[in-house]
């Protein structure tokens, strides 16, 4: 027990150290470019241009085509793995001061972030070392989908994952139609000269990324009912599916708006990080 009281210890003063403070900002500031060029992607399935995935990988993959882009993507991948360890360490020891059920809720929270943040820093490091692949996201989605469809009872674990899904959009967007995503900005950013313009980029990005997510959920339990793999998939086959609805290309005009939203927020709370 003292062997594992030590190791606690080590991971409670390491995610409270100034350098993994530090880290962990880097990590937000990469996790607002993600965004940015997310939106640009968006935006481009908007106007009529297919020609990138409107994935997370879609977003690494068009920024690793810039000039610095071997570097950047590189960066991206270490602020990915760092934003995941900090969760993880969170999830393992942080939540103290909380009791009862709430304080699982929020650990399986945050390892839930961890998982996703994670998934970001693979498919950017399958970037950076040129294992990436090229346009298989669709494809990888529909193969698991297909996969967990074949299994035992697998419809139904496919609407959960959909209702999972849509569950975390509609809490995405409650947060920012209430604010308490304010809570991630420090006393300083919540009062200083640009707590308006923080609060606004937060609300509409949080709203706008919800939505996103929510018709991602809706694409697998459509998956689900209909016993179709193919009628499953990522941000990129949602957002394709928005466009071609009537006025979609004014709600995905909105929509890409609102992830590059969320992407300056991840800048404000790089700034006034809250933890």
């Amino acid at each position: 027990m003292s062997a594992v009281g030590d190791v606690k210890d080590q991971a409670e003063q390491a995610q409270d150290s100034d350098v993994f403070d530090y880290a962990i900002r880097g990590g937000f500031v990469v996790y607002g470019v993600i965004h940015l060029a997310l939106a640009w992607l968006a935006l481009q399935i908007a106007f009529g241009h297919q020609g990138k995935s409107a994935s997370s990988k879609g977003a690494i993959q068009t920024l690793a085509n810039q000039p610095g882009g071997d570097i950047l993507v590189w960066v991206i991948t270490i602020g990915m793995f760092v934003l995941a360890i900090w969760r993880l360490l969170e999830a393992w020891v942080g939540h103290e001061y909380v009791q009862g059920s709430k304080k699982w809720r929020k650990k399986a929270v945050s390892l839930g972030k961890a998982i996703i943040y994670g998934s970001i820093g693979v498919s950017a490091l399958g970037v950076a070392t040129g294992s990436g692949g090229g346009k298989k996201s669709k494809g990888s989605t529909h193969s698991f989908t297909a996969k967990v469809l074949d299994l035992p009872f697998g419809q139904f674990l496919v609407a959960a994952i959909g209702l999972a899904i849509i569950g975390y959009g509609l809490n995405m967007a409650y947060r920012g139609w209430t604010d308490k995503f304010l809570e991630h900005l420090d006393a300083e950013g919540k009062a200083s000269d640009a707590s308006a313009f923080y609060r606004w980029v937060g609300k509409i990005g949080h709203i706008a990324k919800g939505a996103a997510m929510g018709a991602v959920g809706a694409l697998f339990l459509y998956a689900a009912i209909s016993h179709n793999a193919k009628k499953s998939g990522g941000l990129d086959q949602a957002l394709q599916k928005v466009a071609s609805e009537p006025y979609g290309q004014i709600i995905l005009t909105a929509i890409a708006a609102g992830i590059a939203c969320y992407g300056l927020f991840c800048f404000a709370r790089a700034r006034h990080l809250s933890r």
